[in-house]
Parts: structure tokens; C-alpha cells; sequence
């Protein structure tokens, strides 16, 4: 176990107490959703989980009573944080590669490693790594300066064309659709290499989440439908419907694949995009729990914050079997209702099959503030209701 206690500066601090002999413990960098996820898991397998988090009042630090607060850019802090550690595993992928490679030589096991974050940190270096190892990306190339635009845009076939920048976007940030090399502007203005791509004319967005240890030990759940609005996941259906059994199967191998040729350890989502001839390309990495994944803790036998945790342990994984025929997942945004709890009473009366999960968060606009699940069998009935109980919460309907 581990209590906490308040230095000088008033930030808390995890220290470690007596507890179970040989007990786990797993620290996890970053305080958001998915770390707090990852507790009811981490209690039902006794393992003493830690945190780094920014705020005191973070998603994560809520609820996980060993917190430190610091700062996860910082390679103090992550030393400080990582004593008496067996295992660092993260919230987001956005702590810098040099700290954890020193952090690998001073003893510190970290999965997924400072070898693989690269892909998932930095969209040129993880088109240029797939596209070597064969994967299929759509057509790419990856500049620096706005002279180099126009050749990298005939290069991928021409306005309109997707640009985004390497390092730092999340959720729709950092990406725009451009027709002009007007509308391009904007994205030299981060400082960091460009990725311009061929605008894709996929049928839609798939996500395949696989796990993996360090043994290669791997599992792959059902590949899902990822639907998107303004650049953010509102709502996950699984298994996809309607695809075809060998594109499910080619897309499980192909995530599959990733993992074991970028080396990942935990849990792994790759998001695709399905064409019209049934193939698929990569689009995007993540190298943690993932959005297209949260439907996996109320429709799968063994959850992905589960299994990440079990990944990065080298313990033996879970099936990653669904419950149900169908699941399906609605991501909750912020609007202007600040109280979400008012909304309980009626949501779970009405509807006592819909899993409700709140992420403590402050509401904002647009902010991914909590979800909801449904399993059963009928696609439309699932999704009406999932919509449903997600918009009363948000106050986007009153009744």
C-alpha cells in the first residue's frame, strides 16, 4: 500500500508503507482518465498504483491516494517519482524520450519504452517507421519549411490535402484540411515538422486495440467503429458493423503486427482508416489505453486498463472476449451545465442498463468530461439509448 504526506511546498507526495509481501507496484505518469480508470482494475489484482500528476486535483489524483504532484517534463521529478517503482507505464505519451532513457540506466523498467514512444509522440517519426517496416499509411511526406509545400503537395496528389504538425496535437489539434497553401499557413506557426498527407477517401474510421507483454504474449479485441466529430471520438461501436470478417482479421494482424515491430509493451490502439475495396490504412498511434478501447470495461471479459496493467507486469493477459453481441460507447462533452450528478437519478432510473462514468473533470466546452456504455443486441436500440442517457447529462436534452 502507500499513504501520502505534504512537503514544505504543499505538493503531496507518494511514500510507500508496509503492505502485502511482493505486492507490484506500477506508477503511472500523467493524472487523466485513463490512470483513473486503471484503479478498479489495480485493486482487484492488490497492486499498489502510483501517481504523477500535475494537479492535486487531477481526474486520476482524485481517486488514487499514493499522488505526487510534479512535473512530468522534468527529470528530477520523474527520478523522484520512479524510486521503488517495479514498473513506469503512462497516462499520455508526452514526457520527454532522454528522461526515460535515463531513467532505463539508472534501473527503472519503463513500458512502453523510450524505443517505441517516438511512434505515437511524433507523426513523422511514426510514418516514416511504419512505411519502412511495409505498413500501409496513406501517402505522406514531411517538411519543414513553407517552401517545401507545394512539392510535398503535388507529391501526395494535390489540394485538398491533410497537414498537420508532428509533435503536440491531440483530438483534433494540430491537424487542418487545407485547399490553399493560404489555409496551410497556420500550421508552420508550432515550430515543429510538418506531416502532409493525401486526403483519404475512406468509408469510415476503425480502431483495433491489441496488448502485449514482454514474454510477446499478445491479445487483439474486436476492431471497432470510431465516429468522429470536429477531430474527437463521440461514440465507439463494437465489434464495427457490417465489416467483413477478413478485414476485422487483417486489422487485428496488422495492429498486431505494429506491436511487435515497434516493440510495444502495454496496450497499443491503432486507429485506421477502412477503403472502399475492404483494405485499411494506419492513420494514428497510441501507446496506452485508448477512447476507442473504454467500452471494453463494462463489454469485455477482461477490460484494456486491465490488461495494460497485466502487459506491463508480464503477467499472463485476458481474454479480451465480449460480453455481448454489441456494445456501444458515447463519449460525454462538456457544454454549459457544470453539475453533472443532477442529471443521475433520472438517467439510471430511466435506463438501469446504462453504465455511467464521470471523470471528476471541470466542465468546459468540448471537454471529454465522462462516457456511457450499453451492451445487448440491437445496434439502434443501444445507440438511442447510449445518445440518450449521454445527452440528459450534458444538458443537451431535458427529457
Amino acid at each position: 500500500m502507500a499513504s501520502e504526506e505534504t512537503g514544505a511546498d504543499g505538493e503531496r507526495a507518494a511514500t510507500a508503507v508496509s503492505g502485502a509481501p511482493g505486492r507490484p507496484v506500477v506508477g503511472v505518469v500523467g493524472a487523466g482518465q485513463l490512470a483513473r480508470m486503471m484503479t478498479p482494475p489495480a485493486i482487484e489484482l492488490d497492486l499498489d498504483l502510483r501517481l504523477l500528476a500535475a494537479r492535486a486535483d487531477d481526474s486520476a489524483a482524485q481517486v488514487i491516494p499514493a499522488t505526487m504532484v510534479g512535473d512530468e517534463r522534468g527529470l528530477l521529478d520523474l527520478q523522484r517519482f520512479s524510486d521503488g517503482l517495479d514498473v513506469l507505464t503512462f497516462d499520455h505519451e508526452h514526457v520527454p524520450t532522454a528522461h526515460l532513457h535515463s531513467l532505463e540506466l539508472a534501473g527503472i523498467t519503463v513500458r512502453p519504452g523510450p524505443h517505441a514512444l517516438p511512434y505515437a509522440t511524433d507523426k513523422a517519426v511514426m510514418r516514416r517507421g511504419l512505411h519502412g517496416a511495409g505498413v500501409p499509411v496513406p501517402r505522406f511526406a514531411v517538411i519543414e519549411t513553407p517552401q517545401q509545400l507545394p512539392g510535398a503537395v503535388e507529391f501526395v496528389g494535390g489540394w485538398p490535402c491533410v497537414l498537420k504538425t508532428a509533435r503536440g496535437g491531440y483530438d483534433g489539434k494540430g491537424v487542418w484540411l487545407a485547399s490553399s497553401a493560404a489555409e496551410a499557413s497556420e500550421v508552420f506557426q508550432a515550430g515543429v515538422p510538418v506531416v502532409v498527407e493525401e486526403r483519404v477517401a475512406f468509408v469510415r474510421e476503425l480502431a483495433a486495440v491489441v496488448a502485449r507483454s514482454p514474454s510477446g504474449q499478445a491479445v487483439a479485441y474486436p476492431v471497432v467503429e470510431s465516429v468522429q466529430r470536429d477531430g474527437i471520438c463521440v461514440e465507439v461501436i463494437a465489434p464495427a458493423p457490417g465489416l467483413a470478417d477478413e478485414t476485422a482479421v487483417a486489422a487485428q494482424r496488422l495492429a498486431l503486427d505494429v506491436a511487435t515491430t515497434v516493440d510495444v509493451v502495454g496496450v497499443l490502439a491503432v486507429e485506421l482508416f477502412e477503403l472502399a475495396d475492404g483494405s485499411v490504412l494506419v492513420n494514428e498511434l497510441a501507446m496506452r489505453p485508448h477512447n476507442t478501447g473504454h467500452w471494453t470495461i463494462d463489454g469485455a471479459t477482461t477490460s484494456q486498463f486491465e490488461n495494460h496493467l497485466r502487459a506491463v507486469l508480464d503477467l499472463p493477459l485476458g481474454t479480451p472476449q465480449a460480453l455481448a453481441p454489441v456494445a456501444v460507447m458515447v463519449n460525454m462533452l462538456g457544454g454549459d451545465l457544470p453539475d453533472l450528478h443532477r442529471a443521475l437519478r433520472h438517467v439510471l432510473a430511466r435506463d438501469p442498463g446504462v453504465r455511467v462514468h464521470l471523470y471528476g473533470k471541470q466542465v468546459r466546452p468540448g471537454r471529454k468530461i465522462g462516457h456511457v456504455t450499453v451492451i445487448g443486441d440491437d445496434l439502434d436500440d443501444l445507440r438511442a439509448r447510449a445518445r440518450h442517457a449521454a445527452d440528459y447529462i450534458t444538458g443537451v436534452i431535458d427529457e
